[in-house]
């Protein structure tokens, strides 16, 4: 499987991701709002674009849809419930099901809800597995849930399912926002000597250079993967007392996220 991440340096700090078939050429698009830019990409590497997939419906990532399809006539794919809202989708998906890529790529969708409730993410069936996340993860960091989310259904999909992947797994945002996330985990736990060390490198490279993660990586720096650290909760029950001396993970997830929304 050939990745090849792109970087539109809009401000909305967007990724976009183009998946190939060492084999055949054969490539999806993830999240293309700078379609041209996903051509012009595939079209310098030799490879052809013969899908599209939006991992949920948000317009800075199904806004680039409908110009690639009329340039290459793909395939437009999302999750089956977020079909109608974005228009054009051609193949509606379900957890469980299988995007094949040219001969040799293999991704599984993960329904993944509490970004917006129709979410996928994709899964490569690889030695080192990547995580194609949209906006539910991100480095050192998770989705908000503003548009339609909900932060509880948010904490589900981590907890069932993110928290189960393999440590090696690489990690594909939407977005690039690490050193922003860094800084806040930093404030939830100042003593984390990971993030500390990230956050430096974070700030001396351009966002076009930001590192792919790993999960085990993750576990490390995000302060959403550090649910029952001693450090975060007694950090989060000086704003919320009311959450006692021994939250679930559920409750310190909720409270995070509501931090965040505002910090």
């Amino acid at each position: 499987m050939l990745t090849e991440r792109l970087w539109p340096g809009n401000s909305l700090r967007n990724f976009h991701y183009l998946i190939a078939c060492p084999q055949t050429g054969e490539a999806l698009a993830v999240d293309p709002l700078d379609w041209q830019l996903c051509l012009d990409a595939a079209r310098k590497r030799g490879w052809q674009i013969t899908q599209i997939l939006s991992t949920h419906e948000h317009e800075d990532h199904t806004g680039g849809n409908a110009g690639l399809k009329s340039a290459t006539g793909a395939q437009v794919m999302s999750h089956a419930g977020a079909a109608a809202r974005i228009g054009g989708v051609d193949r509606g998906l379900s957890k469980g099901d299988v995007i094949r890529v040219g001969r040799t790529v293999e991704l599984e969708c993960l329904d993944t809800p509490g970004h917006t409730m129709t979410h996928v993410c994709l899964l490569s069936h690889t030695e080192q597995p990547a995580l194609f996340c949209g906006d539910t993860l991100f480095n050192a960091g998770a989705g908000n849930c503003h548009n339609g989310g909900d932060p509880a259904v948010l904490y589900d999909t981590f907890a069932s399912q993110l928290a189960r992947l393999p440590d090696s797994t690489r990690v594909y945002p939407g977005h690039e926002y690490l050193a922003r996330n860094l800084e806040f985990t930093l404030d939830r736990e100042p003593t984390n000597p990971d993030a500390a060390t990230y956050l430096a490198r974070a700030r001396e490279n351009n966002a076009n250079s930001a590192p792919v993660t790993t999960l085990a990586e993750e576990r490390r720096i995000n302060t959403f993967f550090r649910l029952q650290n001693p450090a975060v909760i007694a950090r989060l029950r000086q704003a919320f007392p009311d959450i006692g001396e021994h939250p679930d993970p559920r409750t310190v997830f909720i409270r995070l996220r509501e931090l965040r929304n505002r910090w």
